[in-house]
């Protein structure tokens, strides 16, 4: 069955930074995009980050540009989201996903599998 397990989340000062990591069950997602979304309470699931297959494209929200850096590992089948700076927009449950596609693709419908997810808290 296909797993993606998100690590990484917690609480943090406004200012800091957290890293995020997904693991991926199974090698599959080497040929394809992966990204990470966010979902806060009462509002929709929203696009942070994604890269390609061969980690040759990436793109980010407006909101995060310059603060995240989305990389990947295909040979440890892992995923990984440096978010500096974070500050009070920022605290959202945070996915990851693997694309239906091998581009790094920046909505939700183009995602086939996601992980459970993982807190990210920030304190002012």
């Amino acid at each position: 069955q296909v797993q993606l397990v998100e690590s990484g989340g917690g609480l943090v000062q406004a200012g800091g930074s957290l890293r995020l990591t997904c693991a991926a069950s199974r090698r599959m997602f080497t040929n394809n995009g992966m990204g990470w979304f966010r979902q806060a309470p009462g509002k929709e699931r929203e696009f942070v980050a994604s890269i390609s297959w061969n980690s040759g494209s990436t793109r980010y929200a407006d909101s995060v540009k310059g603060r995240f850096t989305i990389s990947r590992d295909n040979a440890k089948n892992t995923l990984t989201l440096e978010m500096d700076s974070l500050n009070p927009e920022d605290p959202a449950i945070y996915y990851c996903a693997a694309a239906r596609g091998a581009s790094a693709a920046v909505t939700v419908t183009s995602y086939a599998y996601w992980g459970q997810g993982t807190q990210v808290t920030v304190s002012s």
